[in-house]
């Protein structure tokens, strides 16, 4: 396993837990949202203002082809970065995929304050948070290597379950290979 990739809605915990894993593990951190923002030195509302959700997913795409090729890491991705069958190929051919699945009520509960979420604004945030689910966690289920559910755990909690999973999983590829 060289790297980590994290997908899910927005609110489910992708940054936080990606950073706790990674300096559990020894390894570097990316958001491929902050990344965005870094290399055009605007944040995300602002290109979806100007660019639309179409210029800000092309702009993500080439931030994900970029980050999965590297070694060593574990990136949170943007809640629609699953919707790019490129960016899909990108995640599955270059490392685990961890699908952090929230409820809606949970989701809207940590992200109906945040007005940096250009697909919140206006409107009813829960609707829009179940339309979102229903739409993309088909998507993030089929693509997924390992789907852990987030609810009442802690961080700390669902990081130790992670580590967990990704310990048997590379005890399991381990007696494969020695078979």
């Amino acid at each position: 396993m060289d790297n980590i990739f994290f997908i899910g809605l927005m609110g489910a915990g992708k940054t936080t837990i990606g950073r706790l894993i990674a300096k559990q593990l020894g390894m570097v951190f990316y958001d491929s949202d902050h990344e965005v923002e870094r290399k055009t030195g605007v944040k995300i509302p602002l290109i979806f203002e100007l660019e639309g959700e179409a210029g800000f997913r092309k702009r993500e795409t080439s931030i994900i082809e970029e980050l999965s090729q590297l070694k060593n890491i574990v990136m949170a991705t943007g809640g629609g970065a699953v919707l790019l069958p490129e960016n899909r190929e990108f995640l599955k051919k270059n490392g685990v995929i961890i699908y952090l699945r929230g409820n809606v009520h949970d989701l809207w509960l940590r992200t109906r304050n945040d007005k940096t979420r250009p697909l919140l604004q206006g409107g009813n945030i829960k609707q829009k948070l179940e339309r979102l689910y229903i739409e993309r966690d088909p998507i993030y289920t089929a693509l997924a290597d390992f789907i852990v559910d987030t609810g009442a755990q802690s961080a700390i909690e669902i990081t130790s379950y992670i580590e967990q999973l990704l310990q048997n999983q590379h005890a399991e590829d381990a007696a494969v290979k020695n078979v």
